[in-house]
């Protein structure tokens, strides 16, 4: 039920701001809102102010923000053909500014979480000592029998004092067993651990992080901080979609809706940190995927704009909703796809 919840949450919030950025543009520009949804499907509550209804819908899979003329083809419009107020009769640019509002907003929430985060909790430095903070499940070192707060103190005989020294000697041995003596509340204690090797990186492993302290940041270095680590994302999460593409890299990390929402619990249960971190997260992947070229996205959208711009003149508007309603077929198999597998996932 508390997964749930948070789920519910976080969905509602990612969505709000994505379609705020359209609609609070779309106002700007002086463009007629008709509806602003939060959610699909059949209503479960609505209210009008002004010429925009503002509504709930029972299904949380997304939103949207309904314009006048944007679709370019309603033949019951309700508003003159040549109304300045209709979408499709705002400049390229202007357009173009509404649609790249919604990602852009979902950017500025993730810049807005780390800012908070970075503020409020802080920055977790690494010791250079051999402290252990965390030792990961199921990996050779807990097998072992290594706990957080062991501190190493040489390996195969040899003393190390610093992290980086003993990470060298780890990395560089996979499948050899080591010898490890610890030192635990004062008591040496001798156990033999082998490194695994790490298909990606092609080192040593025995799963073990080091220990550290959280140190906040004031909030004009915190919002700087907040910039470059959504900016990190953004490129890391661009490179990994092209190895996707080309296929150096697998979709077997992709999670669809069930998958998050798993993710969504495991955090809550670990603690808000790791909550507010993960929404942030979803919040740039949610706005790099709606920037993707992919019809019936915000991405094809603006490629369509940028044809109007190059030829003078719009595409077909039928031509154009055909494609989208096309993409919007294939991306909704892709998410039942997706889903299947987070589905077997989770029962395995």
């Amino acid at each position: 039920m508390q997964t749930a919840i948070f789920a519910l949450i976080i969905f509602g919030l990612l969505i709000f701001v994505h379609e705020f950025g359209h609609f609070i543009v779309a106002k700007l520009v002086g463009i007629r809102v008709e509806e602003f949804s939060i959610g699909m499907g059949p209503k479960a509550f609505s209210t009008q102010k002004g010429e925009t209804l503002y509504s709930i819908r029972f299904l949380p899979i997304g939103g949207y923000v309904k314009m006048s003329g944007e679709t370019g083809i309603e033949e019951d419009e309700q508003f003159f053909l040549d109304d300045p107020k209709r979408f499709n009769n705002k400049s390229v640019i202007q357009r173009a500014g509404v649609i790249v509002a919604g990602p852009l907003m979902n950017f500025f929430l993730a810049v807005l979480l780390f800012a908070l985060f970075f503020t409020f909790v802080g920055i977790y430095t690494a010791s250079e000592t051999t402290e252990i903070g965390d030792v990961l499940a199921d990996s050779p070192a807990q097998k072992a029998g290594l706990q957080p707060g062991d501190k190493i103190v040489a390996i195969d005989g040899q003393k190390v004092n610093e992290w980086s020294q003993m990470v060298n000697i780890i990395h560089n041995q996979p499948g050899k067993i080591l010898s490890f003596i610890i030192n635990r509340d004062g008591k040496e204690i001798k156990m033999q651990i082998t490194p695994q090797l790490d298909p990606e990186s092609q080192v040593g492993l025995i799963g073990i992080t080091p220990s550290g302290q959280w140190k906040k940041v004031n909030p004009l270095n915190a919002l700087g901080l907040a910039i470059r680590r959504t900016l990190e994302i953004i490129a890391f999460t661009i490179t990994a979609i092209g190895q996707m593409v080309s296929g150096k890299m697998g979709m077997g990390e992709v999670a669809g809706p069930v998958g998050i929402v798993q993710l969504i619990g495991e955090s809550a249960q670990v603690g808000l940190i790791y909550l507010i971190n993960l929404t942030a997260l979803i919040s740039i992947n949610l706005g790099l995927l709606n920037l993707l070229p992919i019809p019936a996205l915000d991405g094809s959208k603006l490629i369509f704009l940028g044809i109007e711009a190059v030829r003078g003149k719009p595409v077909d508007p039928k031509k154009e909703n055909f494609v989208h309603l096309i993409g919007f077929a294939l991306l909704m198999t892709l998410m039942l796809f997706v889903t299947y597998r987070d589905i077997v996932r989770l029962f395995k």
